[in-house]
């Protein structure tokens, strides 16, 4: 592995900024604090750092030489509504909220990558860093697309990285096409006519029916969609009733779906709302269904070719042959990063956080990011700038 000298003597200071991130955590759309830490070590770098986009989104660009191409990296600044339990000495102090996915170490190497190209200034053209809000769930990159990122901060391609847990640390997994799945959720209400649980002739029991949907939604992947596509329907929630000696009016059923294709999707969709119409019908209660009430879907996560080949090369040259995986099983988890990539060609990669004690898996409560990795991070964003704008 080889990483610069001059990066590895950045270690310590920005694992106490991931540390400083970690204890302070900021959930979507409320990044105010995290932003102004960001604007601040942005502005000590010599940077002029643009706030307010997308709310509390901090965008910063970098120009060097006299080349006239340009490109963007993203990191994401947002925690989870998790209660931390790890009992680490930096550990949230924010009741209910933690950096449980590791956005904390991403705006890190971020930053770290800002300031060393801020004082090196090896390459030809113009970087844009982008620190972005509310990635978990609430779409902060296509709301920063629809108040004009790339019209303010024009670039031909669009670069972004994710740890994960269970790579070694100092590998990556790297691939062209589909890397994570769109995201759908949806919130299904039934509504029958309450009754005595002892006298259910006399009303119209949602429970029922909603069990029988349950079961239903589920022969949704295993009997409608091609066996050679991936896909996935979960139900997440099932609220209803209030006491134990009485057939409540209502019932309402939340999940999402996860899947790689457009025409999957629409599938899926369908055949929700059909099955939802037809069993309330069977059971004589009211049936009505919503996608995405709450959040927006996510689209898939594609990684486009070109970008993906620069990506590989970067990381390899950086890790060597062995420790870049170019064929990983794709995720069915979703990303944010997809609407950047509707727009824009680019490629987001997976950074090893390793498989240690005490690290965790994503949004868990117990998760950690790997400080170790983050030399390693900051020298794949300088590696990848340099080799592009060259």
């Amino acid at each position: 592995m080889t990483i610069p000298a001059q990066i590895n003597a950045l270690h310590s200071e920005m694992s106490a900024w991931r540390q400083h991130l970690h204890r302070h955590p900021e959930t979507a759309y409320e990044e105010v604090e995290t932003a102004a830490f960001i604007a601040e070590k942005l502005c000590d770098f010599g940077l002029t750092p643009h706030t307010g986009l997308a709310k509390t989104g901090v965008v910063a660009s970098l120009s060097a030489g006299t080349g006239t191409r340009a490109i963007a990296l993203r990191a994401d600044m947002d925690a989870l509504h998790i209660h931390e339990r790890s009992e680490l000495a930096y550990q949230s102090i924010v009741p209910g909220k933690m950096h449980a996915c590791g956005h904390d170490g991403h705006s890190t190497m971020l930053l770290g990558a800002a300031k060393y190209l801020a004082k090196h200034q090896k390459f030809n053209g113009t970087v844009h860093f982008i620190f972005q809000p509310a990635e978990e769930g609430r779409a902060g990159a296509r709301l920063m697309l629809e108040e004009g990122l790339f019209e303010k901060f024009p670039c031909e391609s669009v670069f972004g990285m994710h740890n994960f847990p269970n790579i070694p640390t100092g590998h990556f997994a790297i691939k062209a096409g589909p890397i994570m799945a769109g995201l759908d959720c949806f919130e299904i209400t039934l509504t029958g006519v309450g009754s005595h649980a002892a006298k259910p002739h006399l009303g119209q029991d949602p429970i029922v029916a909603a069990s029988y949907l349950i079961n239903a939604l589920q022969s949704i992947v295993s009997r409608n969609v091609n066996p050679a596509d991936s896909a996935v329907v979960t139900i997440t929630q099932l609220h209803s009733g209030q006491t134990w000696n009485a057939i409540p009016e209502q019932v309402i059923l939340k999940g999402t779906f996860r899947c790689f294709k457009a025409s999957v999707q629409q599938l899926i969709e369908a055949r929700i709302r059909q099955l939802t119409e037809t069993l309330s019908a069977a059971f004589n209660v009211q049936g009505a269904v919503v996608f995405n009430p709450e959040n927006p879907g996510y689209p898939v996560t594609s990684n486009s070719v070109a970008e993906t080949e620069i990506a590989a090369q970067v990381a390899t040259s950086l890790v060597g042959e062995l420790a870049v995986d170019l064929n990983p099983e794709p995720s069915m988890g979703s990303e944010d990063f997809s609407f950047l990539l509707q727009q824009k060609p680019g490629c987001f990669v997976w950074i090893g956080n390793g498989a240690g004690a005490g690290c965790g898996q994503l949004h868990n409560p117990y998760y950690d990011f790997n400080d170790e990795i983050l030399p390693i991070g900051v020298s794949y964003w300088v590696k990848l700038v340099e080799t592009i704008l060259s």
